[in-house]
């Protein structure tokens, strides 16, 4: 089973960084669930993938999620800026559907 780190960019252009072993159902949960999606994510909706990374493990997934939480924004929107969802096959398509 692969883990993923994402980052999700929200309504007020903030951003969320949180782990998954399922990518879409993870970001739909955040748009339409109040009891399984993110809390502090609820008033800031809808919100929009805006870059991931795949691990094998949970382990690994969770590191590197605590080091891009100790990043400042301008970093993150780096991170984010050069990466384009177009070029991953696993995840092309509207991400607004999912």
């Amino acid at each position: 089973m692969s883990w993923y780190l994402y980052i999700v960019r929200c309504k007020d252009n903030s951003l969320y960084t949180g782990i998954t072993n399922d990518l879409r159902q993870r970001v739909r949960e955040h748009n339409t669930n109040n009891s399984l999606g993110a809390k502090s994510l609820r008033y800031r909706r809808p919100v929009e993938l805006a870059y991931y990374e795949r691990f094998e493990t949970q382990s690994e997934a969770a590191k590197r999620e605590k080091a891009i939480k100790q990043w400042t924004r301008k970093y993150k929107l780096k991170l984010v800026e050069g990466f384009t969802l177009k070029n991953s096959s696993n995840f092309s398509g509207p991400v607004a559907q999912w």
